[in-house]
């Protein structure tokens, strides 16, 4: 049985994350997740657009990890997490392994969860040990 991580509500992993390992890292320190390619198969993941499973993953009343802020930038993606109200956390560095990628979700947890227990929309990035919310406007 997995540990289930202090009031961190369920948590929907994009696939720029990756389909392995940071999501069995993350499950292992006892985060409940779903994938995205766990959420709409493979091969079928590969072709869903960012807008989409923002909006469902929202819906869901799940968080977002993904891994980096440039979402924050494309006006249909900004327009999905104000609409949708979507609770977005984003890697600050987009250039890390996957291990790295993992230990910053992981070492951010608490903070994480007390950001998440909050109404949307927002976007916080997540950095190696704090995360700082972002402007979505």
């Amino acid at each position: 049985m997995s540990r289930r991580a202090p009031r961190l509500p369920h948590v929907f992993v994009d696939r720029s994350l990756g389909r392995i390992l940071v999501p069995q890292l993350l499950r292992e320190a006892g985060v409940q997740l779903t994938t995205l390619a766990e959420y709409y198969g493979i091969p079928q993941d590969e072709g869903v657009e960012d807008v989409t499973w923002i909006a469902e993953a929202a819906q869901q009343g799940w968080i977002l990890f993904m891994e980096d802020d440039r979402i924050r930038r494309r006006p249909a993606e900004r327009a999905m997490i104000h609409q949708h109200q979507a609770r977005c956390f984003c890697l600050a560095n987009a250039n890390l392994r996957s291990s790295e990628m993992a230990q910053c979700y992981l070492r951010n947890l608490p903070a994480i969860a007390r950001a998440g227990a909050q109404p949307g929309p927002f976007l916080y990035s997540v950095q190696a040990g704090r995360i700082e919310k972002l402007a979505i406007n």
